[in-house]
């Protein structure tokens, strides 16, 4: 099981998304920023550290919004949403195709990857 963390970074009643790369698994669907959980980090620091490399944002990082377990088929994940704000940097396209602002009542237009999809329910309810 790989220990995944993912920011919910709010902004004016709207979240941040990013859409995969075409050359990563489970290309060009949407999540939440984030990534694994190296040997010896704890989320909250993994979660600064992967934002930093892939949108070169600093973020605050806070309490735990909520987590899921997914298996795809080729990997297992344990992933948590925590709440987050950016606190220097405009985020920018390093590794993902896309970045976008939405607001809960648009997340059915966009794709998300699976285990990202009870978080976007959660929101939208």
């Amino acid at each position: 099981m790989i220990e995944v963390v993912a920011a919910l970074i709010r902004n004016d009643g709207k979240f941040m998304i990013c859409q995969r790369s075409e050359q990563k698994s489970r290309p060009l669907m949407w999540e939440f920023p984030g990534g694994k959980v190296e040997a010896g980090e704890t989320k909250e620091a993994a979660l600064a550290r992967e934002c930093r490399e892939e949108l070169d944002i600093e973020l605050a990082v806070g309490e735990i919004f909520a987590e899921s377990t997914f298996v795809y088929p080729d990997i297992s994940v344990h992933l948590t949403l925590l709440e987050a704000r950016i606190v220097s940097g405009e985020p920018k396209l390093l590794e993902h195709r896309d970045i976008r602002w939405i607001t809960p009542e648009e997340a059915h237009l966009f794709e998300f990857s699976p285990a990202d999809v009870p978080f976007v329910e959660k929101l939208t309810l």
